[in-house]
Order: C-alpha cells, then sequence, then structure tokens
C-alpha cells in the first residue's frame, strides 16, 4: 500500500519525478495522447498499488520490443509511490 497516499510533500515530488520521467510517454498532468496507458485510470487501493508498483518496477515489453522500461533501481522505491501519490490526485472513473 502506498506509504505517502495523500501527503501533499510526497505529492510535489511525484509530480516532478513523473514530469521528468513519466510524462513524454504517459502525457502532461497523466493524459495520454495515445503512446501510452492514461494514468488517471488506474485503480486506487491495494490492488492498483500492487499493479503499479509492478509496472514501474519491471517495465512492460512483450515479444522482445520494451513498451515501458523498468524505472525501480533507476529512481527507486520511494520515488515510485511518491509518482503514485501525484497519479491518485489525477484518478477518473470515466
Amino acid at each position: 500500500t502506498n506509504p505517502y497516499s495523500g501527503n501533499a510533500r510526497a505529492i510535489e515530488i511525484g509530480t516532478s519525478a513523473y514530469n521528468q520521467n513519466c510524462a513524454r510517454c504517459h502525457g502532461l498532468e497523466a493524459i495520454s495522447g495515445g503512446i501510452a496507458p492514461d494514468l488517471r485510470y488506474l485503480e486506487l487501493g491495494a490492488s492498483g498499488d500492487q499493479w503499479y508498483m509492478e509496472r514501474y518496477r519491471n517495465g512492460s515489453s512483450h515479444d522482445g520490443k520494451v513498451y515501458m522500461p523498468p524505472f525501480g533501481e533507476v529512481l527507486g522505491q520511494k520515488a515510485g509511490w511518491a509518482i503514485r501519490a501525484f497519479l491518485e490526485t489525477k484518478y477518473t472513473e470515466e
């Protein structure tokens, strides 16, 4: 479970980290332009946290093609949770 959920300072850090590392594919404010999934629709709570951290740590590849590089070792777990805290502020059910 995200230890930084709702933490204002973590959201601030997560916003910066997202903009520097994720926005080029996932879009500004987590609104995808079609290159990568729109992260405003990630499930909230423990199951969403689990899916997010799995993808964040290990990335995504299919048939030898890298769709998302792994960020776990590059940015670390704390940055991953801060990014997730930012993404939670963008959540929408639409």
